[in-house]
């Protein structure tokens, strides 16, 4: 894929070095885009960087979304780095551990919130103050199907992941008068490493749940967002797209 549709543009992804992020980030490299991935591995950005199509157009920046201070430093850095930012793809985020509710403890519950739902809130805060100035952006934001409909054993999970998405909405209104765009995407689960995180059995609930009968390819995922991000979608804002293979019923 070489539209060449985000020539010019620069773009940002969190959690960018695996996963979602990588794919998205080598979709929008594809398309002409600059990247500056975001993620807390260092050494999984400096493996990113080197396999990505079109590494010259690649910068990196670790980062911890869970700390302001460290997501207003890396705003400042991207966008000096690429001579601004127009474009948020935010994917950084867990699963968190499988248990019922009434058995899940507190500070598991609170990792998850702080990386998926606070980090996100850092993420756009920064970002968006930096598109504002310029009056242009596009921001993504990831979120899930269990935002919208909830997993069970995954109450932390899905409970962020509505937050993700109440948060897009918020801010699409926002900044709605605006050439800023902010929606959010709902995937069913892709196999990437945060399987690792998820018992078995809830990896075959979750599979049982989609018509489609398989899971969501991380490039599937990409495609969507690289529309999203571009100039094309100058109208939608504050809206919710699915990619869960049938799961989804509102």
């Amino acid at each position: 894929m070489s539209s060449g549709r985000l020539k010019n543009r620069n773009a940002v992804v969190t959690g960018g070095a695996q996963g979602i992020g990588f794919a998205v980030a080598q979709r929008l490299l594809d398309e002409g885009a600059q990247v500056a991935l975001w993620d807390i591995d260092v050494q999984c950005l400096s493996e990113a960087k080197s396999q990505l199509r079109g590494g010259t157009a690649v910068f990196t920046h670790p980062v911890d979304v869970t700390s302001l201070e460290q997501v207003e430093a890396a705003t400042a850095a991207s966008a000096q780095a690429m001579g601004g930012i127009d474009i948020l793809v935010n994917s950084a985020g867990i699963a968190g551990m499988n248990a019922p509710l009434a058995e899940y403890p507190a500070a598991e519950w609170r990792k998850v919130m702080d990386i998926n739902l606070l980090g996100t809130f850092h993420v756009n805060q920064a970002v968006v103050k930096h598109m504002m100035a310029r009056d242009y952006g596009r921001i993504v934001n990831i979120a899930s199907i269990a935002g919208k409909e909830g997993n069970p054993n995954a109450a932390a999970y899905s409970a962020s992941k509505a937050g993700v998405i109440a948060l897009t909405k918020s801010l699409g209104k926002e900044v709605a008068k605006r050439n800023i765009a902010v929606n959010a995407i709902t995937p069913a689960a892709a196999k990437t490493k945060i399987f690792d995180q998820m018992l078995p059995e809830h990896i075959e609930y979750m599979l049982s749940r989609i018509p489609r009968g398989r899971f969501v390819q991380v490039e599937e995922i990409a495609a969507m967002v690289s529309w999203l991000v571009s100039e094309e979608n100058s109208f939608t804002t504050g809206a919710v797209f699915d990619l869960s293979g049938g799961r989804a019923t509102y």
